[in-house]
C-alpha cells in the first residue's frame, strides 16, 4: 500500500505507546481513524488531539479479549467509512514471573489480549477486507508481537507464549490469504523493548481477571526488570511506528526494530537445530540478566 490520503486506519490499544504513534502518523498521512482502547480517558485524549489536527477520528472503548466488542468495533467503522484499509492489531498487556506462579487469571487476561485480540480482529474485519479486495480496495494487517515471539527469556513465560503465538498467526494468516488468492498485505512487528507504557499495564487488568495473590518475589523481580527496561531504551513508540509505515508500503512481512538482538534469535535456532538445549536469551549482553528469584515455600 503505497496512498494512505482518504483510507481508513483502525487501530487498537491507541491509547498510548504504539497505537497512539501509529494513530498520530496515519492522521499526518490523511487518514480517517477508528480508535479502540480499553482505558477510556487514555482513548478520549487521544482522539482529541487528532480531531484538534483535523483529523476525521472516531473512538471506541473496547476490550479486545472479547469478540463481541471486536465485532461493535468493525461495524461502527464500517457504518461510519464503509471500509478498513489498515487493521493494527495492537493492543497488548504483559506480566512476569516464574511460569509455576503464574495464576490461571494471568494466562486468561495476557492470552486474551495479546493473542485473542488478534484473533477477533481478523474474524471481525478479514471477511470485509476481502470482499472490498474483489472490487479493487487494497488492505493490510498489522499484527503487533515482540522480540519475545522469538527468544524465551526467563520471568516472561506467559509474554513470551502469547508473542510466540502473535508470531506463529500472522505468518499462518499470510499463507491462508496467498492460498484463497488474496494480495491483502501482513506485517508481523516485533520489537523489543521501548519506550511504551507496557510496564503498566496491571491498571488495565479487569477485575474479573485480578490475580487475587500478593506478588511473589518471582514477579516482583520481572516488573523491576521491565521498568528498568523501558526506561533505558533507545528506541521510541515513533521511530517503531515510522518503521511499520516504512514496511506497509514495502509490503514487508517482519519488522525488528533491534537488529541487535537477532544474534540471540539465530542462537536459538542454532541450539535447536543442533539438539542442543535452549540458548541462552541473554548471552550477548549478560549484565540484563535478572538476578535469580527467591522460590516461594
Amino acid at each position: 500500500m503505497q496512498d494512505f490520503a482518504g483510507r481508513v486506519a483502525v487501530i487498537t490499544g491507541a491509547g498510548g505507546g504504539f497505537g497512539r504513534e501509529f494513530a498520530r502518523l496515519a492522521a499526518a498521512l490523511g487518514m480517517k481513524l477508528a480508535l479502540a482502547d480499553i482505558a477510556a480517558e487514555a482513548l478520549a485524549d487521544t482522539v482529541d488531539e487528532l480531531r484538534g489536527r483535523g483529523a476525521t477520528v472516531l473512538g471506541e472503548v473496547v476490550d479486545v479479549a472479547r469478540s463481541d466488542e471486536v465485532a461493535r468495533l468493525a461495524d461502527r467503522t464500517y457504518a461510519a467509512y464503509g471500509a478498513a484499509h489498515l487493521l493494527f492489531n495492537n493492543a497488548g498487556v504483559g506480566c512476569g514471573g516464574y511460569v509455576w506462579e503464574n495464576g490461571e487469571a494471568d494466562w486468561q487476561w495476557v492470552l486474551g489480549v495479546n493473542l485473542m485480540g488478534i484473533v477477533h480482529g481478523l474474524r471481525h474485519f478479514v471477511p470485509r477486507m476481502l470482499d472490498a479486495e474483489a472490487r479493487g480496495e487494497p488492505a493490510h494487517i498489522v499484527n503487533t508481537a515482540s522480540i519475545a515471539g522469538w527468544i524465551a527469556p526467563p520471568l516472561m513465560g506467559v509474554y513470551n507464549v502469547s508473542k510466540h503465538a502473535a508470531v506463529a498467526l500472522s505468518e499462518t494468516l499470510h499463507h491462508d490469504l496467498r492460498l484463497a488468492g488474496s494480495r491483502i498485505g501482513v506485517t508481523c512487528l516485533c520489537p523489543a523493548f521501548v519506550t511504551t507504557g507496557i510496564a503498566a499495564s496491571e491498571r488495565s487488568r479487569p477485575a474479573a481477571l485480578a490475580s487475587g495473590a500478593a506478588p511473589t518475589a518471582s514477579m516482583r523481580l520481572a516488573q523491576a526488570a521491565l521498568e528498568k527496561a523501558v526506561r533505558s531504551a533507545r528506541v521510541t513508540a515513533v521511530e517503531v511506528a515510522q518503521q511499520t509505515f516504512e514496511a506497509i508500503r514495502a509490503g514487508r512481512f517482519y519488522v525488528f526494530t533491534h537488529p541487535q538482538i537477532l544474534g540471540s534469535v539465530r542462537a536459538r535456532f542454532e541450539h535447536a537445530l543442533a539438539g542442543q538445549p535452549p540458548a541462552d536469551p541473554y548471552a550477548a549482553r549478560p549484565q540484563a540478566r535478572p538476578p535469580a528469584a527467591d522460590v516461594e515455600p
